[in-house]
Order: structure tokens, then sequence, then C-alpha cells
């Protein structure tokens, strides 16, 4: 059953009123693994199309979309209650660079040049790796994700993984157990 609630997304740089409700991730405040993602992800500006891969609520996305007010900011989930609170939350917070869908609703033509995200780990290795595959190939030939991942949830061995399958990785940022990835699009064929 639906549990709504208001929370607050506060950084140096920005501040967002976000509603949330049961049922979506890290409905109670804002993910620790998020908020170290959105206070060292570096400059945004550079990109003209940037995604959220498993956006929730939309704290990623719509901080994007601030940091990026002229970059097209998607979001992507599953999840239809948090697709509909993240649409909710950007016309809350009078922001209007944002599509949120599912992922069958991005057209195949569209590339990005920018991933930001904390993935859904917890789907389980193969699946990730699958949806992870599906995404970063799309990024554009000079595209970057970056994605935060804990330590004790396998951030190393998905780096590990990531490098060895084409995408050049490198760790951030660290800090209480989080990592931060940088993850290049793929270079040529594997």
């Amino acid at each position: 059953p639906s549990d709504r609630r208001r929370i607050e997304l506060v950084l140096p740089d920005l501040y967002l009123r976000l509603t949330t409700d049961s049922g979506v991730f890290s409905g109670q405040r804002i993910d620790p693994g998020t908020r170290f993602l959105l206070q060292e992800l570096p400059d945004l500006t550079e990109g003209r199309r940037i995604l959220d891969l498993g956006c929730g609520y939309g704290p990623i996305a719509l901080a994007s979309a601030l940091r990026a007010p002229d970059a097209e900011i998607w979001g992507i989930d599953v999840n239809e209650r948090a697709l509909a609170l993240a649409r909710e939350n950007a016309g809350a917070n009078s922001i209007t660079n944002t599509r949120f869908c599912t992922p069958d609703g991005v057209p195949p033509e569209i590339r990005f040049d920018r991933i930001a995200s904390n993935p859904p780990i917890r789907i389980g290795k193969s699946a990730l790796h699958q949806l992870l595959g599906r995404w970063l190939d799309r990024l554009t030939p000079t595209g970057v994700a970056h994605l935060v991942v804990q330590k004790h949830l396998g951030s190393d061995s998905l780096a590990s993984w990531l490098s060895e399958n084409g995408w050049e990785t490198r760790r951030l940022a660290s800090r209480k157990g989080y990592r931060i990835l940088e993850v290049q699009a793929r270079r040529g064929e594997r």
C-alpha cells in the first residue's frame, strides 16, 4: 500500500523536495550511495544526453537536470510507481528537461553521452551484467558512465568484469564502503 512522504535532497549546489512512497528504492531517505555519487559526480555540462539507469523517484536524474539545464535527461526504471513519482517530482521542482519511462520506452537510436547511476545491484549478477551491457553499449564513442556500488555488494568484482568485457573502468572515488566506478564507452568490437 501507498505510504507517501516528503524528503529533501540538499547539496552545496542544489536543493530538491521529493515525494517518495513505499515500494520504491530508498523511499525513507536519500540513499547514502546516491548522495555520495551526487557529491562526487564530475561536471555534467559536456553531456548533451544523460541517462539515469534505475532512476527510482528521480534524485540523480533531477539533480543532473539542474546541473546540466541544456541537456536532455532520461530516467528509466521498471517500477511504474517510481516513474510516476519521478515525473511528479520533476513538475514539483519546475524541471522540464527530463523524460522518465521504462527501458523499452527509449527509442533504439538514442545514445547517451553520460550515464549516472546507482544501479540495482540486488537483481543478481547475471541480470545486472545484462542490464549494464545493454545500456553501456548505448554510450556515444566518447561517453562515460559513473556507477556507485557498495564494496561489500561487489564493486571490485563488477569493475573487473566491466574491464574484462571491454569497458575501461577505474575507481574514481571511495568513501564509507562505497565506490564510484568511472566506465568508458567500449572501444571497438569485442
